[in-house]
């Protein structure tokens, strides 16, 4: 990930405020932007792209019987990650639920090494134990993807307590879905966590159906930043589908818990073009508004933007997009290619301590 460049701003937040029902990116933040370089939306295209492609792998290699389990894909979301990698450091923490592919990707995780974990193989980022709901990758700070819809909200403020209590300088990503908004975890959690002032961004990556259930079927209060207000945390509502506007609120809600302000929590706006799993038939939702969404699509945004700059040719970026390819298919043979996990390892890595004192024969 990479350090912003830009001057630190001054925090901005959106109160919620009692409104009528709103269509779909209808209130999002589109105000206080950050100008970006050529350097920027090159990364921030390659990146992309090769979730894209990675994840689209994924799908086709799992109707093959490749690997098994579940398998949440993150197509459609990319601005999120891209936006957030240019608003915060290396140091900060990230945690997320299983929708989680992407995120390891954007810290700069070797593809090879995601894959091999889908594979259940021993060089994967878990070790082959965790699969396509549990990446981890503790050398770049990504604390995991967790299957129990939000127990994570709990686990990122967690994380930000111990850095707080230990004086560390670090931020912590705390992202859920839609659905897990309605978990009560959330509550107990955003209270503690303006009491302590923590050091935590809640991330509502906003697909609109959790599960296959809108938003509006689901909840009286459809506009999710309004969750912060009984415990007076800042809140905005974010247009998920720009990397600038993610990246500028991000910013904006780092630079608060940095300054010992607390946590922020952000309605990050975005769509998933596929299903909430690969067994979803999607029968929730219309073509016409999934071909509404993939016209705002992020990936061609900053392709254009690249090509419209004069920054990059076709020829170039097509270049780039052949490179990413073939790193998606080396990802693959090294899977394919890797061991799968000896029957030892089942009794490994279950306690961090070495004769844990509470374990009994």
């Amino acid at each position: 990930m990479a350090i912003t460049t830009q001057a630190k701003r001054p925090s901005k937040a959106v109160s919620p405020k009692n409104s009528t029902k709103k269509k779909d990116g209808e209130g999002a933040s589109n105000g206080g932007a950050i100008e970006h370089n050529k350097e920027v939306y090159q990364r921030w295209f390659r990146d992309m792209y090769l979730m894209r492609k990675f994840e689209e792998r994924c799908g086709q290699l799992y109707i093959q019987q490749k690997f098994g389990g579940f398998c949440h894909l993150y197509i459609g979301q990319e601005a999120i990650l891209a936006g957030i990698s240019e608003a915060v450091r290396p140091s900060d923490r990230m945690v997320t639920a299983y929708r989680d592919h992407a995120h390891p990707l954007s810290l700069g995780t070797d593809p090879k090494f995601v894959m091999a974990e889908l594979y259940g193989r021993k060089t994967g980022t878990s070790k082959g134990k965790g699969g396509s709901m549990h990446m981890f990758d503790k050398e770049r700070n990504l604390f995991g993807g967790h299957g129990i819809v939000g127990g994570q909200i709990g686990l990122g403020a967690g994380i930000a307590f111990a850095d707080k209590y230990r004086n560390e300088d670090h931020v912590t990503m705390c992202f859920f879905g839609d659905g897990a908004a309605r978990q009560g975890i959330l509550h107990e959690t955003f209270n503690m966590a303006m009491l302590w002032k923590l050091p935590v961004i809640f991330i509502v990556e906003n697909n609109k159906y959790a599960m296959g259930t809108s938003v509006e079927r689901t909840t009286n209060v459809t506009e999710l930043e309004m969750l912060g207000a009984s415990y007076r945390m800042p809140a905005e509502t974010v247009d998920g589908m720009s990397p600038e506007l993610v990246c500028a609120a991000v910013k904006r809600a780092a630079d608060r818990g940095r300054a010992g302000e607390g946590p922020t929590l952000l309605d990050i706006q975005t769509y998933r073009y596929k299903g909430h799993s690969m067994s979803d038939p999607q029968k929730y939702r219309t073509k016409d508004e999934l071909h509404e969404y993939q016209d705002k699509d992020p990936i061609l945004h900053v392709r254009n933007t690249l090509l419209e700059r004069g920054w990059n040719s076709e020829e170039e970026l097509k270049q780039v997009e052949k490179e990413v390819k073939a790193q998606v298919e080396e990802a693959i043979v090294f899977a394919e290619e890797s061991p799968y996990p000896e029957a030892h390892e089942l009794y490994e890595d279950v306690y961090k301590t070495e004769d844990y004192p509470f374990v009994k024969d």
